[in-house]
């Protein structure tokens, strides 16, 4: 039951990501998109990124043609996996629904640097403030299957480890990603330090992987700049799965 509604939730929250997507993939220096490519007003912030001034004014084009952003298809098979896994995973655990309202705005935040590499402060400080809050609700239930101190200390830890590394070269590292990595630490560190740690080596051996095979495909060479966020968003959750 528990996975067939994480599923559903997945499904859900994929279909009504794009929008905010196409919103959000805005160049450094802007806030957010309040036109469709058109120039008409913007929707709202959930939904399919489909104009329906555009529809209205132009019956003739094709409906591939009205639409922008990315796929909710596509986004939906993102969520749905890893919503479901998250679920059977943690099992009948007050933190899953932590992990279930944060799984969404993870993978906003990695669609949106995919595209235009940054991570929008009106999503990681947010981020990071809900879900030490959140965990902290968790950590109130008898039956929570981790420790908020450790995650708030493993936030501060993953945290800091990623600032040190932007001081050293912040030309592979965004500070967007610092912001991130204070978030993850605490969701690595509600299930202890040794969940940290894994999560920590499994999103660099990914960005790893991932520059040396656009090297070898000759797409990209030493200094490259590759959106990290999604590798640290996928360390997280594979540590979480391992555990």
């Amino acid at each position: 039951m528990l996975v067939t509604f994480a599923i559903a939730f997945g499904a859900l929250a994929g279909l009504l990501l794009p929008r905010a997507v196409y919103k959000l993939a805005v160049p450094a220096g802007e806030s957010w998109r309040t036109q469709c490519p058109a120039g008409h007003p913007a929707q709202s912030w959930l939904g399919l990124p489909h104009c329906k001034n555009c529809t209205t004014e132009n019956r003739t084009t094709p409906r591939a043609r009205r639409r922008y952003g990315p796929s909710a298809p596509a986004v939906a098979l993102i969520t749905i996996p890893m919503c479901g896994v998250l679920a059977w995973r943690t099992g009948p655990r007050p933190e899953l629904a932590v992990w279930l309202l944060i799984t969404p705005i993870l993978v906003l935040l990695a669609l949106v640097d995919v595209t235009v590499h940054r991570l929008p402060d009106i999503l990681t400080l947010p981020l990071t403030a809900a879900t030490l809050l959140l965990l902290g609700t968790a950590a109130l239930f008898p039956n929570a299957g981790g420790s908020w101190p450790t995650a708030a200390g493993s936030a501060l830890a993953l945290g800091g480890g990623y600032f040190c590394l932007f001081l050293i070269s912040p030309r592979s590292l965004g500070f967007g990603d610092v912001k991130l990595a204070v978030a993850l630490g605490a969701m690595l560190g509600w299930y202890g330090w040794h969940t940290l740690a894994l999560g920590a080596i499994a999103g660099q051996l990914l960005a790893a992987a991932f520059g040396l095979g656009l090297m070898a495909l000759h797409r990209a060479h030493a200094k490259s700049a590759i959106p990290y966020s999604p590798f640290l968003i996928c360390g997280t959750v594979v540590a979480m799965i391992a555990r």
